[in-house]
């Protein structure tokens, strides 16, 4: 099996630790406003579930909630727990006789990552205050109300699979278990149906939202939640990554060379690395690339040693000039330049390396004669979203654990990607769920400077669905002037708020 480790939001980390079980919770006394239940016991103690009331300024709204931190199990058909997983959820009170409201689970991906990001940077009441541009502020942080929540439009259940936040297997010998598609996918299935049990919800309109890993895992989960009677209304996908090979570069694999060179040039135009004619006009300039990404990049690649001399001295030369590297560092690489080394090479001259993740940021390269040192968009985001989320839980939700709360990485092991002789895959999945779900509605968000899960792969894999031209017409994409979370910077959040919400308001138009 092919090594997908460069492919989505974190797989470059050591995910190799077991999670040592905390103690647990010492009792609480009971505030003002707080609603507490026991729920099932889990590893580190009994689990406490913690209503909270609150409001906040949304869309120029004030908007009344209530806020629910706690944990489900994960129970076996015989009705054995094996983990639980933890959720924080958000419900607009509705008079009895309303019509439910919409409910959107959201996933975040890694595999390895808690749903804080969505949670507490697009899609939650409240959000990481960062600087305008999407970069770090100076500790400490802080959070602000989400002017762009989507908790006006729709009810939210942000979701921990096992592993991440405060969800942990039972025993430490099942965490094997869950670190696995089908496994993960199973889990986060009896999760979905168990809450709908819980909530009386199984008469509501019912939404996924994933991002990176998170879209493999919501389109596995939508043919398996068909599979057991739960029929979406919609999947909206953040930073898609459905097929492993569009993003493996693996030798013999020339696919994701042609698929990420349009976000090269996106990052090339944006640190102003191209030549004036391409730098006038981003929208053109990335057509010109597309165009021959599809065309004579891929010809050449296929044609591989067979290429005569002029005609590889041609190829690099336009590489160079829609890369902005040298044409020398080009034919080095044999036509061919994977994203790590990209983001290594676009700013060696300034002893700078760009981001993955997002290809705005930049940080300083200690060592240019080595590998890419590690992702400028992680060491932008992870202080102050792992900060926020231990200070939001336990001053404004009322959860409090003596677990790691697991943001990003650390609670999983070895993922395993159950692909024999072959790349992962969860298009096909997609595909099946939308032929027996012919009312399922697909919205695709993209950011352009995205190095991880390039713009130009997700419609390479939706254009190769293998589905007919009406059910075409259900799947609708975005593109955003940002990187993989487009929602760190203002105008991309309020424009990534305005999508969803056309998104599901025509999906529920009868």
């Amino acid at each position: 099996m092919s090594k997908p480790l460069l492919i989505v939001s974190a797989l470059f980390f050591a995910l190799a630790q077991v999670p040592a079980f905390a103690a647990p919770p010492s009792p609480e006394s009971k505030p003002q406003g707080v609603e507490q239940q026991e729920s099932q016991t889990k590893p580190g103690g009994t689990a406490r579930v913690v209503v909270t009331s609150h409001k906040a300024q949304i869309g120029g709204k004030e908007i009344s909630y209530q806020a629910c931190a706690g944990t489900l199990p994960v129970l076996t058909d015989t009705g054995e727990t094996e983990a639980e997983i933890f959720y924080v959820s958000y419900r607009v009170q509705q008079p009895a006789s309303a019509k439910p409201r919409p409910l959107l689970f959201a996933f975040n991906g890694g595999p390895g990552a808690a749903s804080v990001w969505l949670h507490l940077g697009a899609m939650g009441p409240r959000r990481v205050q960062m600087l305008p541009d999407g970069s770090m502020p100076a500790p400490p942080f802080r959070l602000v109300d989400n002017a762009s929540s989507w908790l006006d439009v729709a009810d939210l259940v942000f979701v921990d699979p096992v592993g991440t936040g405060y969800s942990r297997a039972a025993k430490p010998d099942l965490t094997k278990k869950f670190s696995a598609v089908q496994g993960d996918i199973d889990s986060l299935g009896r999760f979905v149906r168990l809450y709908l049990t819980r909530n009386g919800l199984w008469d509501a309109p019912v939404f996924l939202v994933g991002e990176s890993y998170g879209t493999f895992r919501s389109a596995g989960l939508a043919e398996h939640l068909v599979e057991h009677g739960v029929a979406l209304n919609g999947l909206i996908l953040v930073s898609s990554i459905l097929n492993l090979q569009t993003v493996s570069f693996d030798y013999g694999n020339d696919l994701p060379y042609q698929l990420f060179l349009p976000s090269y040039t996106a990052t090339a135009w944006y640190h102003r690395k191209l030549a004036p004619e391409l730098q006038a006009d981003l929208d053109r300039t990335l057509a010109q690339a597309e165009q021959w990404a599809a065309s004579d990049y891929l010809l050449a690649l296929n044609k591989g040693d067979r290429l005569t001399m002029a005609e590889r001295k041609a190829i690099a030369e336009k590489l160079a000039s829609f890369t902005g590297l040298g044409v020398d560092l080009v034919q080095n690489r044999n036509l061919r330049v994977d994203n790590r080394d990209f983001a290594k090479e676009l700013l060696r001259d300034e002893g700078r390396t760009v981001g993955l993740m997002d290809s705005r940021f930049n940080a300083e390269n200690p060592e240019p004669g080595k590998h890419l040192w590690g992702d400028a968009t992680i060491a932008n985001i992870r202080p102050p979203f792992t900060s926020a989320m231990n200070t939001y839980l336990r001053e404004e939700l009322d959860y409090r654990s003596d677990l790691e709360y697991f943001a990003l990485g650390g609670g999983i092991g070895r993922w395993d990607w159950e692909a024999k002789n072959s790349y992962a895959d969860t298009g096909e999945n997609l595909r099946n769920a939308m032929v027996k779900n012919p009312y399922l509605k697909v919205l695709v968000a993209s950011g352009l400077f995205d190095l991880a899960t390039p713009h130009f792969a997700t419609d390479y894999t939706l254009a190769h669905l293998g589905v007919g031209e009406a059910l075409r017409r259900n799947i609708s994409v975005k593109r955003y002037r940002s990187g993989h979370m487009m929602y760190l910077e203002g105008d991309s959040l309020a424009q990534l708020k305005r999508d969803a919400t056309e998104f599901i308001g025509t999906t529920l138009k009868r």
